[in-house]
């Protein structure tokens, strides 16, 4: 198993990077998460997943070890495969994946393009006890985290928005935000409703 891969970076795109490492060139698909995290220069380091298939071995790289395993988690899921997942890591920080799974938001999940509300209520079932585990992750604190976006939700409801297009607003927030307190969720989403 290839556990990581060092050396010099030739070439950079958002979907993959190649490294060369002795003479040798790697290509290793990666996440749009992952590509923002690579610093300038030449000299790269990435952690690795060798996924070996009939016809071809394809090199997945991450900037960070908690990366690999949430992408190693999501794709142990039924219905979730490397690309799926891949797409996650794009659209999604592994924290707040990490996050959207032990408190259970179908909602953050099934905002990934390709997947479905069946599809996202797996991925909570099957790894939503090993993302406490592996975290340890208390589930009182992540319900705590939720409570600001509840409590911005009813409020923009009580101002007589929409649920859907109030929740589609907040979700954006939370996203570029997921420290943010109420106050600052509903501001934000009183400019963009």
């Amino acid at each position: 198993m290839i556990t990581h891969i060092q050396g010099k970076l030739t070439e950079k795109n958002p979907t993959h990077v190649v490294i060369d490492c002795n003479g040798v060139g790697y290509q290793l698909n990666i996440s749009l998460h992952t590509f923002s995290q690579i610093p300038e220069g030449e000299n790269l380091k990435l952690f690795t997943h060798l996924q070996i298939k009939e016809d071809s071995h394809t090199l997945y790289g991450f900037s960070s070890l908690s990366e690999r395993e949430i992408f190693r988690l999501l794709i142990s899921v039924s219905g979730i495969g490397a690309s799926i997942a891949r797409t996650m890591l794009s659209s999604l920080t592994p924290k707040q994946i990490r996050e959207g799974i032990a408190s259970g938001d179908v909602h953050l999940i099934q905002s990934v393009k390709g997947i479905g509300v069946k599809t996202a209520q797996r991925v909570i079932l099957d790894l939503k006890d090993k993302i406490l585990k592996i975290y340890d992750i208390d589930e009182v604190s992540v319900s705590k985290g939720n409570t600001n976006k509840d409590e911005a939700l009813s409020a923009l409801e009580v101002l007589g928005f929409g649920k859907k297009q109030a929740e589609r607003v907040v979700d954006k927030i939370m996203i570029a935000q997921p420290d943010a307190n109420v106050e600052t969720i509903i501001k934000e989403a009183l400019k963009n409703l």
